[in-house]
């Protein structure tokens, strides 16, 4: 008597229910689509964001268009800049969650340094060479000294020593000393005065088409990427496909219209505050471009996470060196730009050695300690300072 059933029929009650290996997935699968049902779409976090990268693009707009001060100008679009950039991460994890982490630091390689692409694209074109060379080197820097010793200290402070898996920290070192090579090689050419300091040019878009191949063929292992990230932090992506590709479309145009009046207002800023384009570059912009992207990495390290804040904090310096900096040399000239070529300066190319040497030399035994990270934020300190003057 009595058989019917009043209510909702869960798909994981019953006797009738499929049995074995597709019963397990089917029943997986409809609990985590109640879950996402539960939750809303836009949490407290997404609204703010969203909120405030129309806010600051307006602000920013209204200062260049009506001939605001400079330095305001200058300021409120690195405020916009930076939550744009927030913007474009936040959307492309959306939109790679639907396919695996693999596919999640794919696209956040591939897009996840838009808005830094196109500074330095607007920076080419106004002449500031010297801006965009000090900036991809600042945002190496920046993430390698100030982001990872600001996340070790946190981390230490509030869990004591902390502890990586060693071999990965190691690979990652050595890729990133590899990439970095390669990259500050024709640098190294022109300042010896070798047979191939006469074709800068040509050496670079040669190593720009090799370091972007070495990316081209890390895309499968990143793809097929999921022995290690179980530990990780993820979720269920919280946006309808069709919201990830609009605010990722969106932000990325935004990104192009405010990154041009930061270019904008970027010289006028120097000359009243008397910085030099070197210091602009290696710290004003590197910061503005990843600001609020790096305090994922700390907020991982507070939480005792210290595998995958490394992973995510050194990832930075390496899209850096296999994307963006091999695409600025091949666009450049473009649209009346300045050629951009791989060749920095001494005092750049020995920053970044010494940075390199200094982050391997720390995370080489897996282990990290709140004082390390001190060491680390001193250096940056010390080489930003040396850059005050040109």
């Amino acid at each position: 008597m009595g058989e019917g059933r009043v209510g909702a029929h869960s798909p994981c009650e019953g006797e009738e229910l499929v049995e074995g290996e597709v019963g397990a997935r089917q029943c997986a699968g409809s609990m985590n689509d109640l879950s996402r049902a539960s939750r809303p779409v836009l949490d407290r976090s997404d609204l703010l964001l969203l909120g405030g990268s129309a806010v600051a693009i307006v602000l920013a707009g209204i200062a260049t268009f009506a001939g605001a001060p400079s330095v305001l100008t200058f300021v409120l679009a690195a405020v916009a800049v930076a939550l744009l950039a927030a913007l474009v991460g936040r959307s492309v994890e959306q939109l790679g969650d639907r396919f695996g982490a693999g596919a999640t630091g794919v696209l956040q390689s591939a897009l996840g340094n838009l808005p830094e692409l196109f500074i330095g694209f607007f920076a080419l074109r106004a002449g500031l060479v010297a801006v965009v060379s000090a900036a991809i080197i600042g945002s190496i820097l920046s993430n390698a000294l100030l982001v990872l010793g600001l996340a070790f200290v946190v981390g230490g402070l509030r869990h004591g020593e902390q502890r990586f898996d060693a071999s990965r920290a190691r690979w990652l070192a050595a890729l990133m000393i590899l990439m970095v090579a390669a990259m500050v090689l024709p640098g190294i050419a022109a300042s010896v005065h070798a047979p191939a300091a006469g074709h800068e040019r040509e050496l670079s878009v040669i190593v720009a088409v090799v370091l972007l191949t070495v990316f081209a063929l890390s895309l499968p292992a990143s793809l097929a990427r999921s022995e290690g990230t179980e530990g990780m932090p993820t979720e269920a992506p919280r946006w309808p496909l069709w919201l990830a590709v609009s605010v990722l479309a969106a932000s990325s145009v935004a990104a192009a219209f405010v990154s041009d009046w930061f270019v904008q207002a970027l010289t006028p800023a120097m000359n009243a505050l008397g910085i030099s384009q070197a210091f602009a570059g290696l710290v004003v912009v590197a910061i503005a471009g990843n600001a609020i992207e790096n305090v994922v990495g700390i907020q991982l390290a507070a939480r005792n996470q210290a595998d995958y804040a490394l992973s995510v904090i050194v990832n930075s310096p390496l899209q850096i060196a296999l994307v963006l900096a091999p695409v600025l040399v091949l666009i450049g000239g473009l649209a009346g730009g300045a050629v951009f070529t791989l060749v920095f300066s001494p005092m750049l190319m020995a920053s970044v050695a010494l940075t390199m040497v200094a982050v391997t030399f720390i995370i080489f035994d897996g282990r990290s300690t709140w004082l390390e990270g001190v060491a680390l934020i001193a250096l940056y300190v010390v080489i930003a300072s040396t850059f005050w003057w040109g």
